[in-house]
């Protein structure tokens, strides 16, 4: 910002560490990087788990965890919320809210009485499973949106491919929505570590299929399940592995897919969630090919994250899953909901690896923490001017 060089950042979130999802590892990445440049950074999120200290600085950036004495769907109720606001708005320059935030609409109009200005990154619709509550959670969490949104300067989407797809950011919200890649970073996947894990996985030589992310519906984990015995047709001895949360508190996604999963036991294996970035990282260099079959998907972090390692990608062809295949070309586009064409494109990856496979230093000139983090600068100097 103009004559500003030290900013008092403020950012939103339900969750933040030692919450690890797409959503988390993005603010996470952001405002380290925001505090490495020497900007005072405060992040505050729902205190999801009580052993967690209400307060903490974590790498130079300053976490506030709310009281959320009540669970609803995937979000957090916070009563201490309205009072946290306003004395965080009192001392920052700039505000960063992101969605999907229930109290998105608090965050706004606490804004414009204290004259701060609004950033508002979309991280994804809210997707939920089958369900009369469900349906109503949806209706709300769009709601709350499409109101807060409206006192925003400028709203952040993943990409303009989901931007135009997004039920969210349509209609008058799209002329103030921006595309800024998300911020991705992993290390160069060590050869010791990786090896260390296939003895671990006891996969031997035989070929690994990678899933990773959060064990639910929306990211359908089954259609892989679906798709082995089709891939091992051709490639026998394949394994699936599968690394992220299989076990959450909302969803119960893994127990329907039991029959799936002890159907093909051998060649099955779960990691659980990898937090540290070294073990992620030999994760993903072990694999032949990482598997997308989300059924909606803003954008698929762990895509980046498995090019930077060298492994080529399946993905469904939807709004925003799609892009980091097609910018790269590192990796095969398939149908949604269709085991048969995962299957075959699994096939083809592993027929033929090598031709999509890129340089580590040319997904990283299209996708770094620096470069996003250049342009959220720009967004939060151009809504501070106005």
């Amino acid at each position: 910002m103009s004559g500003r060089p030290t900013l008092r950042l403020l950012h939103f979130l339900t969750y933040y560490l030692p919450h690890r999802t797409g959503l988390t590892l993005h603010v996470q990445r952001l405002a380290e990087e925001q505090a490495r440049r020497g900007h005072r950074v405060t992040v505050v999120s729902a205190r999801f788990r009580r052993e967690l200290p209400p307060r903490e600085v974590i790498d130079g950036v300053a976490v506030e965890r709310l009281a959320a004495p009540l669970r609803v769907s995937r979000g957090m109720l916070m009563p201490g919320y309205p009072l946290a606001l306003w004395r965080h708005l009192r001392r920052c320059d700039a505000v960063h809210a992101h969605t999907p935030l229930l109290e998105l609409p608090l965050v706004a109009l606490a804004c414009r009485l204290a004259r701060r200005p609004l950033l508002v990154t979309h991280h994804g619709d809210l997707v939920l499973p089958a369900g009369y509550f469900n349906r109503v959670v949806e209706a709300v969490s769009w709601a709350s949106f499409r109101l807060g949104a409206r006192g925003a300067g400028r709203l952040v989407a993943y990409s303009e491919d989901y931007a135009a797809a997004s039920r969210y950011l349509g209609g008058v919200l799209a002329s103030r929505t921006v595309a800024i890649p998300p911020p991705v970073s992993i290390p160069a996947p060590r050869r010791e570590d990786v090896e260390w894990l296939r003895r671990r996985l006891g996969v031997g030589d035989a070929a690994v299929v990678a899933y990773a992310g959060r064990f639910v519906e929306e990211k359908r984990p089954d259609l892989l399940l679906a798709a082995m015995p089709g891939v091992r047709q051709q490639f026998p001895g394949a394994v699936a592995v599968f690394a992220g949360q299989q076990v959450l508190p909302y969803e119960r996604y893994l127990e329907r897919c039991h029959a799936l999963i002890e159907g093909q036991r051998p060649w099955v294996r779960f990691v659980g969630l990898l937090e540290d970035p070294a073990e992620l990282a030999a994760f993903y260099a072990l694999a032949e090919v990482l598997v997308l079959p989300s059924e909606t998907e803003c954008f698929g972090l762990v895509q980046v994250e498995a090019m930077l390692c060298g492994t080529p990608v399946v993905a469904t062809d939807i709004p925003g899953a799609r892009v980091p295949v097609a910018t790269t070309g590192m990796g095969v586009l398939v149908p949604p909901r269709d085991p048969e064409s995962l299957a075959r494109g699994i096939a083809a990856v592993l027929a033929d690896r090598g031709r999509f496979v890129r340089p580590r230093g040319e997904v990283e000139a299209l996708y770094s923490v620096a470069a996003t983090a250049d342009r959220i600068e720009a967004l939060l100097e151009e809504v501070f001017d106005r």
